[in-house]
């Protein structure tokens, strides 16, 4: 059942990262998929939810919108390109708006909550 769970959110959080694709044409794209995925998955894990709404949300809609290989793949074209500074950049801003998301919807969460 867990896995039906993770293929349901698969199917939506993977055409909405498509279109976000085609919406954005070039790495910002990437960024907004993977910060919004963090942000999402911060308030997944901090909400009490049942554990398949977690496998549900978290590792179908989340796991199926972001994307390290994209990311992984812009940083190294970057780089080959010799935009080595923006290539960094870009890498440092991904990982600290990401985890900075993910706080964001873990406090969030809580506040729901308390």
């Amino acid at each position: 059942m867990t896995a039906l769970l993770v293929a349901l959110g698969a199917a939506v959080g993977a055409p909405l990262r498509y279109l976000v694709g085609q919406w954005v044409k070039d790495h910002r794209g990437t960024l907004v998929v993977n910060v919004a995925g963090s942000f999402v998955l911060g308030l997944v894990l901090g909400l009490p939810l049942s554990p398949g709404l977690v496998a549900m949300l978290g590792t179908g809609f989340c796991g199926a919108l972001t994307t390290y290989s994209t990311f992984s793949w812009e940083i190294l074209t970057l780089s080959k390109r010799g935009e080595i500074a923006a290539a960094v950049g870009y890498a440092l801003l991904s990982i600290t708006a990401g985890m900075g998301a993910a706080v964001i919807g873990g406090a969030l969460a809580h506040t729901l909550v308390s």
